[in-house]
C-alpha cells in the first residue's frame, strides 16, 4: 500500500481488484473502499493513511458505507453473505446469512438501526444492526434487485429492480404499499426527494420517472436520453433531479414540471454517476471516459476537469465538509480530490 500525491489528488492504492465504491465517514475523516479484491478498506482521508482493510469476504465487495453515526460499516458482497464491521477497529461485528445469490446494494435507515440489503435472489431484507437479527424479508420483485433507498424518515423503503417495477415497502412491518409499473427496461436506481413526497427512478428504458408517494402515481415522464439512464438524484438546495446516462449526458429537470432546464455535455462515453455537493452548488459526474466532471449547477458549466485515473470511474462522493471529493476506478485506486 502506499499513498502518491498527484497536482490536486491523493491516490489510495493497495487493491488488487478494481474499486466499486467510495464512501465518507459522516464526519468526513475517513473513507471507505470496496474491491473486486474481496476486501474492504478504511482510509484517513486527511494522510490517506490506510487505517484498516476489512477482509474476510470470499467474492468480490460492491459497497462499503459508513452508518450515519459512523459507528459501523456495511459490505455486501458476490458471496452472499453481508456483514456488519467496527468502524473504528475493523473488526467483523455480524454476518448477516439468509441471501441465497450475490448481493449488491445496500442502505441504512437515518438512525442507523436498520439495515436494507438488496439481491441477486430477488428479495430484500431488512437486519437490525446491533444484533444483525433480521427483521423482514420483502419478497415480491421477481427479478433482480440493484437497490434501495431510505425515505427520510425511515419508514418508507423504495427498491429498485430488474422486474421493471419499483415497490414501497413499509419499514415497520415489512409490506409492500404499493408497485410502481411504467418501466419498460431494468429499474436501475431509486431516490426520494428531500421531503419526501416525490420518489424518482431511472431506467434502462432510457426515462426517468417522477412519481408520487402517496397515491403511487407516476407524475411525470422525463424523456430526452438516448440510452440507458444509469443514476438519478435529487438536488438538496432546489426542486430538481439530474440523471447520468450512457449516450454520455447528464440532464437537469424540474422535478415540478418535468421541463428540461439543461444538458450537461462534455464526457465522451458512458455517464455512469451523477451527485450534488452538500449545499447543491456543485455537480458531479463520473464516467468510463476515466474523468470526472465538476459542473456549477446553477448555469451548467463545466468548472472542471479531474484527470487521472486509468480506468473508468464508477462512483464517487461529496465528503460533508464539501471540500473533497472521493472516486472509484477499474484501475484499482481510489482517489481523494481537493476542491
Amino acid at each position: 500500500m502506499s499513498v502518491i500525491e498527484t497536482a490536486g489528488a491523493r491516490v489510495l492504492t493497495g487493491h488488487t481488484g478494481a474499486v466499486n465504491s467510495v464512501a465518507f465517514s459522516p464526519d468526513g475523516a475517513r473513507l471507505s473502499t470496496a474491491s473486486e479484491d474481496k476486501t474492504a478498506r478504511i482510509w484517513n482521508t486527511a494522510t490517506g493513511e490506510l487505517l484498516h482493510t476489512l477482509s474476510g469476504h470470499e467474492d468480490a465487495v460492491f459497497a462499503a458505507p459508513f452508518s450515519p453515526d459512523g459507528v459501523r460499516i456495511a459490505t455486501v458482497s458476490a458471496d452472499l453473505v453481508p456483514r456488519l464491521w467496527d468502524a473504528r477497529t475493523g473488526a467483523c461485528m455480524n454476518e448477516l446469512r439468509g441471501h441465497t445469490i450475490a448481493v449488491f446494494g445496500v442502505a441504512f435507515n437515518p438512525t442507523g438501526k436498520i439495515l436494507a440489503t438488496t439481491s441477486y435472489d430477488e428479495t430484500v431484507r431488512l437486519w437490525e444492526t446491533t444484533s444483525g437479527t433480521c427483521l423482514h424479508v420483502l419478497e415480491g420483485h421477481n427479478d433482480i434487485v440493484y437497490s434501495a433507498a431510505f425515505s427520510r424518515d425511515g419508514k418508507m423503503l423504495a427498491t429498485a429492480s430488474g422486474d421493471s417495477t419499483t415497490r414501497l415497502w413499509n419499514v415497520g412491518t415489512g409490506a409492500c404499499a404499493r408497485v410502481l409499473t411504467g418501466h419498460t427496461g431494468i429499474v436501475s436506481a431509486v431516490a426520494f426527494s428531500p421531503d419526501g413526497a416525490l420518489i424518482a427512478t431511472a431506467s434502462f428504458d432510457g426515462t426517468a420517472r417522477l412519481w408520487e408517494v402517496a397515491t403511487g402515481n407516476c407524475l411525470r415522464i422525463l424523456n430526452g436520453h438516448a440510452d440507458t439512464v444509469w443514476s438519478i438524484v435529487f438536488s438538496p438546495a432546489e426542486r430538481v433531479v439530474a440523471t447520468a446516462s450512457e449516450d454520455a449526458t447528464v440532464r437537469i429537470w424540474d422535478a415540478a414540471t418535468g421541463a428540461p432546464i439543461r444538458t450537461l455535455e462534455g464526457h465522451t462515453d458512458s455517464a455512469f454517476v451523477v451527485a450534488y455537493s452538500p449545499d447543491g452548488k456543485l455537480i458531479a459526474t463520473a464516467s468510463s471516459d476515466t474523468t470526472i466532471r465538476l459542473w456549477e449547477s446553477s448555469t451548467g458549466k463545466c468548472a472542471r476537469i479531474l484527470e487521472g485515473h486509468m480506468g473508468a470511474v464508477s462512483s464517487l462522493a461529496f465528503s460533508p465538509t464539501e471540500r473533497q471529493l472521493a472516486t472509484a476506478s477499474t484501475d484499482e485506486t481510489a482517489r481523494i480530490w481537493t476542491l
